[in-house]
């Protein structure tokens, strides 16, 4: 069959960067294609002309996001009506997150306008979570995947080609309507062998030639987290840690590498560091193997030493990024976030020993913080001293404690409408009310305090020093790929 799978636009429709490709959906179109199947990968994100870099500032173009949903005359709109009518699709596939959900709803409008009688199949973080609410207020989406899809979706897809409709009831982790009603089947298992699923499938991108080497260079080589944050939706990935060898992992490096340019790669695994002989088996490998890449990567405070840290920048680890959060300790305890502030502290100085560079991500605007906790945390960043010191608004996301601690408290509505979604900023999509977002203050006061923390916060990124050090830690990748150095430098100049 013939199969176009859409990732949603957001950032394009906003005129920001927007890195990488879609990995989800290119893992889904390498186990179809290896089925037989003809698989198109459109990703609506992918900008070529960006004008914006500061996502402190992301929110402030949400008007524009929900003008853009509004206008059905939109350039990317028609650019999607072009690939469907050109590509002919039988199957057509979406991704669907929190954030871009209004987004997802619309592609799949757009869908059936063209052509009323093709399948819609809507999968994501968001569709797993509120799969009740999407089939209640999306009409297009005639079937929902969730969870993982690598398997579900080759079965579904089967059960729609051969027109096997009394199938659709056995397939587990699949939602479908029939005769009016709406079905849920039992939840699929996680894969326990990662090894079985081929590597994504990035020739299949449209407009494959707008992808920078470094975009080519999206991996995970893990799927899961034993941790449980309150603010986290980890569950679409279960707690239980699944890996990849080392040897699948290498040989999907060296690929890349070969294929695309590659020398800049990020490993995008919730806990980069968690298993840490696994991480020192694959540096001791790129090394042995003489494999010249830098990378990065996510993990916790509380998952690094200066043994792994040595090890990890040899290998070419050139930045780190982890979850700092907050600077109160009665915080960190309310998120469950399992660290402390003197982890936070040993870690930000092994960091700077070790020369990586890192990343901080703080958080304010959470339940029961109070404004002293708020500007605890800016004190906290600047204790710290991170590369880079990124910070956000809380926002309460579905299937997460911190979304049943507020609705408890009146802060969160449970379910959206689909008019909600398309007239709501995604920043309040469930807050009840957004005069009263948090329960410590007034939403006047609030607003005054986020706009002098990102103030501060951006004006400490801007600093010489700090600029500085991110250009040294890419430094042996400029020498690589000069065309890299420049586009960083467009970025930072859209970032100003």
């Amino acid at each position: 069959m013939k199969i176009l799978l859409i990732d949603p636009p957001f950032y394009r429709l906003i005129g920001y960067y927007n890195r990488y490709f879609p990995l989800g959906l290119s893992y889904l179109a390498s186990v179809l294609i290896q089925k037989g199947h003809e698989v198109l990968i459109y990703d609506s994100d992918c900008n070529i002309s960006p004008s914006k870099m500061d996502l402190s500032r992301l929110e402030n173009y949400y008007p524009m996001y929900l003008e853009s949903l509004g206008n059905g005359t939109h350039y990317i709109w028609e650019e999607l009506k072009g690939i469907i009518n050109r590509f002919k699709p039988e199957v057509v596939g979406i991704t669907g997150w929190t954030t871009f959900i209004a987004s997802s709803f619309k592609v799949a409008s757009i869908v059936k306008s063209e052509n009323r009688d093709l399948p819609v199949v809507m999968g994501g973080p968001h569709i797993t979570l509120k799969s009740d609410e999407v089939m209640r207020e999306c009409p297009d989406a005639d079937f929902l995947v969730r969870g993982e899809g690598e398997i579900v979706f080759p079965e579904l897809i089967e059960a729609i080609g051969m027109r096997k409709v009394g199938v659709f009831g056995s397939i587990r982790g699949v939602s479908f309507r029939k005769n009016g009603e709406v079905f849920h089947n039992s939840e699929a298992d996680f894969l326990d062998d990662l090894d079985r699923i081929p590597f994504p499938a990035r020739d299949m991108l449209v407009n494959l030639k707008y992808y920078g080497s470094e975009d080519m260079g999206l991996m995970m080589t893990s799927r899961g987290c034993p941790y449980n944050c309150s603010y986290c939706a980890t569950s679409v990935w279960g707690k239980k840690v699944r890996y990849r060898s080392i040897e699948n992992v290498v040989r999907e490096i060296r690929m890349v590498k070969d294929r695309y340019g590659c020398r800049q790669f990020t490993f995008k695994d919730d806990c980069f560091t968690l298993n840490k002989n696994r991480v020192i088996d694959l540096c001791g490998t790129l090394l042995k193997e003489r494999i010249a890449i830098n990378w990065e990567c996510n993990t916790r405070i509380n998952l690094i030493d200066e043994e792994i840290l040595t090890k990890m920048k040899k290998a070419g680890c050139n930045s780190i990024k982890v979850g700092i959060e907050s600077g109160s300790e009665r915080v960190l305890r309310f998120i469950n976030k399992k660290i402390t502030l003197d982890q936070c502290k040993n870690a930000a100085k092994l960091l700077h020993k070790i020369g990586i560079h890192w990343t901080g991500y703080f958080m304010i605007g959470l339940p029961s913080e109070t404004k002293e906790e708020m500007c605890q945390t800016l004190q906290f960043m600047k204790e710290l001293r991170p590369d880079y010191a990124s910070i956000s608004v809380y926002e309460p996301f579905p299937g997460t404690e911190l979304f049943e601690i507020g609705i408890e408290k009146g802060l969160v509505e449970r379910d959206r409408s689909l008019e909600d979604f398309f007239s709501i900023s995604p920043k309040y999509y469930y807050v009840k009310d957004v005069q009263h977002r948090i329960d410590t203050m007034g939403n006047g006061e609030f607003e005054k305090i986020e706009e002098e923390l990102k103030e501060k916060f951006h004006k400490y990124n801007a600093g010489i020093p700090r600029l500085a050090k991110r250009a040294k830690a890419r430094g042996s990748l400029y020498a690589r790929e000069p065309k890299i150095l420049w586009s960083d430098f467009k970025k930072f100049l859209s970032w100003l």
